[in-house]
């Protein structure tokens, strides 16, 4: 058994199934924003769970990848596109299909970087909220 939050070599974790990597960055997201939503808000839980249940929706996932894609390293790119063209055992029932292949892949690299450890890259692309487009 591994120590919790104990990061992964990065070999490992870039030999994984991107699916599998989107599955872990899909929790690693919500916990950020459910954090974030909680420590922002004085709202009753009902609103934060509406506020968050937006965030991290495939168009929610969308919006925020738009703003990160090109502060992406060619290493944190192969990892998005990967998870992008990954083969998904469920379908989206409230996104379009680009929406839904894009958060997967946005997922997976979430993922990638909570299990090699890089806990302050995660927050300088995800939470620093730079411009849009």
């Amino acid at each position: 058994m591994t120590k919790f939050n104990a990061p992964v070599e990065t070999e490992r974790a870039r030999q994984m199934n991107p699916v599998v990597l989107a599955f872990v960055g899909d929790a690693v997201y919500t916990l950020y924003v459910r954090r974030e939503l909680a420590l922002a808000h004085g709202y009753k839980t009902g609103e934060l769970n509406r506020e968050a249940s937006e965030k991290v929706s495939a168009h929610g996932q969308n919006e925020k990848l738009a703003r990160i894609l090109p502060l992406l390293t060619e290493e944190e790119e192969e990892i998005f596109r990967r998870g992008r063209n990954a083969k998904k055992p469920t379908k989206s029932k409230n996104a379009t299909v680009q929406e839904y292949v894009r958060s997967t892949g946005f997922e997976a690299l979430l993922g990638y970087l909570y299990l090699t450890g890089q806990d302050d890259r995660i927050e300088a692309l995800f939470f620093s909220d730079p411009p849009s487009p």
